[in-house]
């Protein structure tokens, strides 16, 4: 059984400290096959300070089985409290290397949102790297309790979401009532960014912890929720994170 690792609290939310993405992709999918059953939440500064102002969010990422770093505001106030080493771990990443696992260890994928043409991309390249994707469907349902009865009788030991924060959240919560036994990860954007239809910030801007400037640069319309970075800055600063 993997070793638990430590927990930090982060703006109120306790987050886990993986040194680095091998250990946290070993502790979800074991050598042996055996797949961590609960739900995984990608926590960064965006998130923190939009769950201090809303109960209802905080209370759901609260509720994820494990909250791992994916942004370097998070990480630093980690390493500060911890006094050693933690990565950043990009959910786009953590989610390839899974299914890259997943087709070693054949176990059975089910992936639900994005655009029809986006996932049907998405499932055919995955496909050829030998993931045993059993069922999907794309963003554009009606009908939840159907989708999520088909989760549940599909075998599915790994069930990712790409529905955006906190809706693909609220959708996990519901299937872990009829499915409790499998994984669940919200992926957001990753499945676009998988099949080349997003472009995620050239190798510099990721090396250089930058791909929250790139991201605005690419997408002005987000300087509403990138404002929530300063006031995140801020409680770094004065030590109240």
């Amino acid at each position: 059984m993997a070793i638990q690792p430590e927990v930090v609290p982060v703006g109120g939310i306790g987050v886990m400290a993986f040194s680095d993405m091998a250990e946290l992709v070993n502790y979800i999918i074991q050598d042996d096959g055996t797949v961590f059953a609960g739900s995984a939440i990608a926590m960064n500064p965006e998130k923190v300070i939009a769950a201090s102002k809303n109960p209802e969010l905080m209370s759901i990422l609260n509720k994820a089985d494990i909250r791992y770093a994916d942004g370097m505001g998070v990480v630093k106030v980690m390493r500060r409290k911890l006094g050693r080493k933690v990565e950043r771990i990009p959910g786009c990443e953590l989610w390839q290397a899974l299914m890259a696992k997943a087709a070693l260890t054949k176990t059975p994928v089910f992936l639900v949102g994005a655009k029809p043409q986006v996932m049907a991309e998405t499932v055919e390249k995955l496909t050829a790297m030998g993931v045993n994707v059993v069922a999907s469907q794309d963003g554009y349902f009606k009908d939840e309790h159907e989708l999520i009865s088909r989760i549940a009788q599909s075998g599915a030991r790994i069930v990712t979401v790409a529905m955006g924060s906190p809706k693909q959240e609220i959708f996990i919560g519901k299937c872990q009532q009829q499915l409790p036994d499998a994984y669940y990860m919200g992926v957001g954007g990753t499945y676009d960014v998988f099949t080349g239809h997003v472009q995620r910030a050239p190798a510099l801007w990721c090396k250089l912890h930058l791909e929250w400037a790139y991201r605005l640069l690419s997408q002005p319309s987000r300087i509403g929720r990138q404002s929530n970075l300063a006031t995140y800055a801020w409680l770094y600063l004065t030590n109240k994170l």
